[in-house]
């Protein structure tokens, strides 16, 4: 043990750079170095006569140059004395030679060889100094590795230290550099050759170890002869097999306390890392994994084994009797579930009997990984779950020599000290932790039974443990994570650097795959995304044995996709954008300004149809700029109370964008919601440059908009696009018509402009209404040019200061906003004179009054009991028939009494009831002519007899109905005398408060029951409420503390002494936005109506509610009621929201408010806190709430919403309030949420990535297309107009070639040509890494209206045969290439030509430059970097 101990300390590597790890790598090379002799005065003569007993010593380290990296270990010479010598020059005889096998196959990967004086000083001590060091190339340009004859080079010497290489003006060829000196007349004489020889022992030497043929390797025999080199002929020692049983793992003080320990500090270091924490059921323990492995000091023998590791109950319940017999026998010392036991027999046949020769346990375990839990994700097209794996204990065993057979029990370690794996490791339980059990106790146990015999325990099963059939058993669910943000615990689990996430596959299996050395440097090297910490443990021969190792990382900041599962339940996901929260108001919001004169004229010009109020003459052009005076009592005593509201969108203008910018659309069409008008989606309008574009000077560039007719033809004579809303007295309710004013005057109307072919949301304008206020005027227009703005999420290079998790700095997606264009429009509003309606009681507006009283109610307005209830203008009650009055008497009257038979259909109606009374009538007249005829009295006397039969029968039903119905209609009459009905206005959000003045009629007291049968309407049971509300609306009414007895889920009571009369406060608010049809829909849908697009717009019904309160004496007696009706009014939007997600997932937002009360430029820090915020949302299934965060700290409100498939909107609204009673709404903001189908790409930038979406036929064959939202970084093939057969399935290539690093979003289309259908939607979420750059260029640029420069430079082909390439650039505005593509012969060079082009703005600007293959593959990106001055 000691032996292996030894050698493992004195051998830690450090691994090569994680760049380098990324490059693809060949297969590990051998060599042999020879260092002979060193020439030259090199050992100054004042060093010899300071110190005594000088000697000399080379030493050999690996060197990086292109990243200045010193990796591996440095190998140190036998130090040769210094004596004096007589030959000149002087020489120095080493004869030295060392080891070592790369798979670094490149140029730039050298050996640095020092010379060393050391001796004594005159006190004793040690001095070593660096007489000047070489660099030895291992690799050269024209052959791959040394020849394999053995060939004497001279290796010339410099000046310094090898340090100097680490200095960044030193510059690959470091040879060439004017700071590196030559030693003159000094070199080291070596030689070089391949050593095939030492690849049988690869297994026994890691890679990049510098070893002397001196040092004794284990497991190789001793070399023959009397030099004693035993890596020149290598021999490997006879090895024999080990077979290990019964393996058990002891965790204390219990099974069950460890793992929660365990899953505590997890969820702890998940929420330090990602700054989120993780649900209860997040995460839990997928698999305990045990890997054994043969270890030599070095490194692993060979790769370890893994088996899986299962609790010793669940061993004992699923194994035969057998079995669990001997698992109780051998652990009847152990008490309670704490043991881990393994069902496998391990086999090791790479056993040596040599001291240094170990078997090293691993104890991991696999945990189901949370999204973004270490920065990692999994591959593109990747759809499992992810699964990571924490080391938590290991143990190293050197057998016994002379032993056959046995027990051991070995105690586990952990904690920071070096492993075989070079990894992290879960600390051990002396540190500090939060259970007082686990300090008391050991950190663990191993115990296995090992034989040299296969027939040492024969009922074991044999399993050479590669792939164990085990299955998946969660663990318990882990202790809540904190919802707030608590003090950081103690740091006990570190993710390993070279633990990648991989999905939850076959846990098993996926470790058990074979691992190359480009997919292990790969996996280590993106294990740690930029900027974080480098581990100072060095990795040894496999730094990811028996870890997950196939997977592809570095996905920063990605989150995992969600796994396909029989049940498509929802599953949270925090989904990037990790982001800084929205703030609102930071230009989310387009703004319209005045259109200049010229574009007035220009528009003028294009024949737009006129706007004339009612005397036919042109309405009052008004300027949006001007402030508006609103007067309300103006508004309501106009004469014209009809209003026409007119919108006439007229152009589209372009604005100058970068190259990266989406394609210019050549449709578009428009969807907003006017007050409570349906909500608009315009026909599809075609973008017409006009003529005279060219001539202007603006930077825009306008186009009219045209209607397209249904055979897609248009007609560009006609331009423009009008709607109408008629807003007048029958389209109002009464008292409406001030609500409408107040929305003109404060409402902001939100246009989306879509792109007509893709669907696409080009981007949101917003235009203010307060101008359509006529004031007095017969009509009046505004014209406005809108900034129509898109929102983009972008990653930032950058990390934010401040970060908003509280541990560590993430990369935030930056939402910014771009202006895509402007929309030209002319808003207009017409005077109409309109028929007074009649003065009636109905049609008179509600009163505004907030105190509603019961004393009208009181008494009976006469009349029978039969008649119906309508308020009467005069108290005057008219005679009325009763069959007449009730329709049920009516056709219990005029049914005759058929007994016996059945009754004829529809004979109890009341219309077949009035036809058979008309027959009798007509029937009696018949009868009485006939009679008064000479000898037809017989049947006259008849029929008056039986005519008076049946009126006796009538009123005898008459009699017997009243006496059924009479305690109803006496109910009914008495409940309509104590009703007093009223009618409120509300909007969403908004509290209306009144109080209702409820009388005792009687001369007792009462205790008063108030039942409410609405869930809106509400009792201010506060006292602190009541009065807000009353100062709130300038109320002056009696209040009282403690009023009402609240009986908790009981309704209240109130006390009422005899006659009194009291003000019971009530508030009515709804935050229910009702059923609103979606602003997003397709063009077809107008043009498939017949609708004249300058016809008025009808209306859509705001919803009406009802509310009953009744007020109960205490024996159940009714002592008044009150009726309300709601009539909800359109409400007002601050702010829209449209957020794109994926679907079945959790939406996770933070939108940040402005503050309030803070003035510009004002110190931070200056007295004054803003109110406390309160928010509400419409859906009560999105959880929305806000924190204080303290005083003078912004606030944000957080939004988490479950989306729906793909492609479902959901829309909602949320309310923000300043008071703690949520009177009136600050704010109002509406939110759309599309869900659509997320495909995560990770790619490098200017390199064309591939994959495919599959596509699933409908019910009818249709033609369709594919848009994205960034075509020059994204292409679809096929490219055009394809069919898509019904009920089939199709592959949709996707090429990305992303032009900038970092992460955002692409959106891509899938439309239906013909119908202008949305077939298909998905989020394309780039990650985009940057290439590794080559070269760097520099030139300098005249800024302004230069003509550019013309440049060349040379690509050499690297390759001996001839090759086709590509050039891409990520600027094609400011960089053109004289040929896009080019070939050239092998080894042959190529001149590129390259256009600069000039820049109106002064400034840097650094273009890459990309050489792709004929597979678009990047081989080499050039960096310019242009100076505009």
């Amino acid at each position: 043990m000691h032996d292996w101990h030894r050698i493992f300390d004195q051998n830690l590597l450090v691994p090569p750079h994680t760049h380098r790890a990324r490059q693809p790598l060949k297969e590990s090379a051998a060599f042999q170095c020879v260092l002979k002799w060193l020439d030259g005065p090199l050992i100054k003569q004042a060093v010899l006569e300071v110190l005594s007993e000088v000697g000399c010593h080379l030493r050999v380290s690996l060197f990086d140059v292109t990243y200045r990296h010193f990796f591996g270990r440095t190998w140190k010479s036998p130090a040769r004395p210094l004596e004096p010598l007589c030959r000149q020059p002087p020489r120095i005889d080493f004869s030295e030679p060392f080891y070592f096998h790369t798979s670094l196959n490149h140029p730039n990967i050298v050996a640095v060889v020092e010379v060393v004086t050391e001796g004594r000083r005159r006190d004793g001590t040690l001095q070593a100094l660096s007489c000047g060091f070489g660099i030895l190339r291992i690799f050269s340009n024209n052959s791959e590795s040394p020849t394999s004859a053995p060939q004497d080079k001279r290796l010339r010497l410099y000046h310094g230290s090898p340090r100097a290489l680490l200095h960044p003006l030193l510059q690959d060829p470091i040879e060439q550099n004017k700071h590196m000196t030559l030693i003159e007349n000094c070199s080291l004489q070596y030689t070089l050759k391949p050593h095939p020889l030492l690849e049988p022992v690869f297994h026994l030497l890691p890679e990049n170890l510098l070893v002397s043929g001196l040092q004794q390797i284990p497991g190789l025999l001793p070399a023959h002869g009397e030099s004693g080199d035993t890596l020149r002929k290598p021999r490997l020692q006879k090895s024999l097999t080990w077979y290990l049983d019964n393996l058990f793992f002891t965790m204390y003080p219990s099974l069950e306390k460890f793992e929660e320990e365990l899953l505590e500090l997890v969820i702890s270091d998940h929420f330090r890392e990602a700054g989120s924490p993780l649900d209860s059921g997040a995460l839990e323990i997928l698999e305990r994994r045990l890997c054994v492995g043969v270890h030599n000091g070095l490194g692993f023998v060979r790769r370890p084994q893994v088996v899986v590791l299962v609790p010793e109950l669940e061993v004992a319940l699923t194994h035969s009797a057998s079995f669990s017999r001997r698992v109780g026998a051998s652990s009847k010392a152990r008490s309670g579930n704490h043991t881990l036991v393994s069902r496998s027999r391990l086999q090791l046949p790479e056993m040596v009997c040599q001291p240094a020769f170990t078997i090293v346990f691993q104890l991991e375990y696999v945990f189901n990984s949370p999204s973004g839990a270490d920065g990692n994700a999994a591959a593109v097209t990747s759809l499992s779950n992810l699964a990571c794996m924490h080391m938590v204990r290991w143990a190293v065993w050197s057998p016994v020599l002379e032993a056959s057979s046995g027990r051991v029990t070995l105690p586990l370690q952990g904690g920071i000290q070096p492993n075989p794996s070079h990894c992290l490791v879960y600390k051990v339980p002396p540190a500090s932790m939060s259970s007082e059990e686990v300090k008391q106790v050991e950190s663990g146990t191993v115990q296995f039974q090992y034989s040299l015999s296969p027939e040492g325990h024969l009922d074991t099963p044999v399993e050479h443990a590669i792939r164990p059939k085990a299955e998946q058993r969660p663990s318990r669910k882990p202790p809540t994570s904190p919802s707030s943000l608590p003090a950081p615990p103690p740091r006990g689990l570190t993710t390993p650097q070279d633990s990648p996430v991989g999905p939850g596959l076959s846990l098993s299996q996926l470790a058990a795959s074979p691992q190359s050395p480009a997919q292990r440097r790969s996996a280590e090297a993106s294990s740690k995304p930029p900027g974080s910490p480098t581990l100072s443990l060095a990795p040894g021969e496999f730094p990811l044995e028996g870890r997950i190792s196939h997977l592809e990382a570095d996905l920063s900041q990605t989150a995992s996709v969600p796994g396909t599962s029989t049940a498509e339940q929802l599953q949270e996901l925090p989904f990037t954008p990790v982001h800084a929260p929205i703030i609102v108001g930071a230009r989310t919001r387009s703004s319209g300004g005045k259109p200049s004169r010229a574009s007035l004229a220009l528009l003028r010009s294009a024949g737009f149809p006129e706007i004339l109020d009612a005397n036919k003459q042109p309405a009052e052009a008004v300027d949006p700029t001007d402030p508006v005076k609103f007067n309300p009592q103006k508004e309501e005593s106009d004469c014209l109370q009809g209003n026409e509201i007119v919108l006439q969108f007229l152009a589209f203008s372009r604005v100058s964008q970068d190259d990266q910018a989406a394609p210019w659309p050549q449709t578009v069409y428009f969807t907003f919601q006017f007050y409570r008008f349906p909500p608009e989606t315009t026909p599809r309008l075609q973008l017409v440059e006009l003529d005279e574009a060219g001539q202007s000077s603006s930077a825009s560039l306008p186009h009219l908009l045209v209607l397209i007719h249904k055979d897609g033809s248009f007609d560009a004579g006609s331009p423009g696009f009008q709607l109408k809303y008629l807003v007048g007295p029958g389209f109002l309710r009464p008292g409406e018509q001030r609500w409408f004013a107040r929305y003109l005057a404060m409402q902001t109307l939100q246009i989306d402009i879509w792109d007509g072919d893709s669907l696409l949301l080009v981007g949101s304008a917003a235009v203010q209404m307060k101008h359509l206020l006529r004031q007095g005027r017969p009509a009046v227009q505004v014209s406005h040019e809108l900034e129509v703005v898109a929102t983009e999420h972008e990653q930032d290079t950058m990390v934010v200061s401040g970060d908003v998790t509280r541990f560590g700095c993430v990369k935030p997606i930056n939402v910014h906003t771009v202006v895509k264009g402007r929309l030209h429009l002319t808003l207009a509003n017409v005077g109409h004179l309109c028929e007074r309606r009649v003065g009636s009681p109905s049609s008179l507006p509600p009163s505004r009054s907030r105190v509603i009283s019961n004393d009208g109610a009181t008494g009976f307005s006469g009349g029978g009991l039969l008649t119906p209830g309508a308020p009467r203008l005069k108290n005057v009650v008219q005679a009325q028939k009763l069959a007449d009055v009730d329709s049920e008497l009516a056709a219990l009257l005029f049914t005759p009494p058929w007994q016996g038979t059945r009754r004829p259909q529809g004979a109890g109606c009341e219309g077949d009831a009035v036809r058979r009374r008309k027959l009798e009538r007509m029937r009696a007249v018949r009868l009485r002519e006939r009679g008064a005829e000479p000898g037809r009295c017989g049947p006259g006397a008849l029929a008056q007899q039986s005519i008076r039969a049946q009126h006796a029968r009538d009123l005898q039903l008459i009699a017997a109905y009243r006496e059924r119905t009479k305690a109803e209609s006496i109910a009914s009459a008495l409940s309509m005398a104590i009703t007093t009905r009223h009618t409120i206005r509300a909007t969403l959000g908004a509290a209306e408060f009144f109080e209702f003045a409820l009388r005792n009629p009687d001369n007792k007291q009462h205790t008063v029951t108030i039942s409410i049968d609405s869930t809106e309407l509400s009792l201010i049971l506060d006292g602190r409420e009541w009065r807000y509300f009353k100062e709130l609306f300038g109320l002056h009414t009696p209040l009282e503390e403690d009023m009402f007895h609240p009986r908790g889920s009981l309704a209240p009571q109130l006390f009422l002494r005899p006659r009194e009369m009291v003000h019971i406060p009530f508030k009515f608010q709804t935050f229910s936005a009702g059923p609103r049809a979606s602003a997003q829909a397709s063009a077809e849908l107008r043009l498939e109506k017949d609708t004249d697009a300058g016809s008025p717009r009808k209306s859509s019904t705001m919803p009406t509610k009802h509310a009953k309160v009744l007020f109960c004496a205490g024996n159940g007696k009714p002592l008044a009621a009150l009726c309300l009706t709601v009539e909800l009014q359109p409400h007002a939007v601050d702010q829209v929201f449209r957020f794109y997600h994926p679907e079945l997932t959790f939406l996770k937002k933070a939108i940040r408010l402005l503050p309030r009360h803070t003035l510009p430029g004002a110190p931070v820090g200056m007295p004054g806190e803003d109110p406390p915020v309160y928010v509400r949302c419409s859906d009560p299934n999105v959880i929305c709430e806000t924190q204080n965060m303290g005083p003078r700290e912004p606030q944000d409100v957080f939004l988490k919403v479950a989306s729906g498939p793909s492609p479902e909107i959901k829309d909602f609204f949320v309310t923000i309030y300043a008071d703690r009673w949520l009177a009136t709404p600050v704010q109002t903001w509406q939110v759309h949420l599309h869900s659509l189908q997320r495909v995560d790409v990770s790619c490098v930038t200017g390199q064309r990535t591939r994959l495919a979406l599959v596509l699933r036929g409908m019910q009818t064959v249709r033609k369709v297309k594919a848009f994205s939202s960034h075509p020059q970084e994204l292409t679809t093939d096929p490219k055009g107009v394809f069919v898509l057969p019904p009920h089939g399935v199709q592959d949709l290539h996707v090429g990305v070639r992303p032009r900038r690093a970092g992460s955002r979003f692409v959106h891509l289309n899938l439309v239906d040509v013909d119908a202008h259908q949305l077939v298909a939607s998905w989020l394309v979420c780039l990650s985009c890494r940057p290439p590794l750059i080559s070269k760097a260029f520099e030139i300098t640029l005249p800024a302004g209206a230069g003509k550019g420069a013309n440049k060349r430079i040379t690509y050499t082909n690297p390759y001996p045969s001839p090759r086709a390439y590509r050039l891409h650039s990520d600027h094609p505005r400011l960089l053109q290439f004289k040929e896009d593509a080019f070939q050239v012969g092998g080894g042959e060079t190529y001149t590129i030509g390259l256009r600069f082009a000039s820049r109106q703005k002064a400034g840097e600007e650094e273009i890459l430059i990309y050489i792709n293959d004929h597979e678009d593959k990047n081989e080499e990106t050039f960096c310019v970097k242009v100076i505009y001055q």
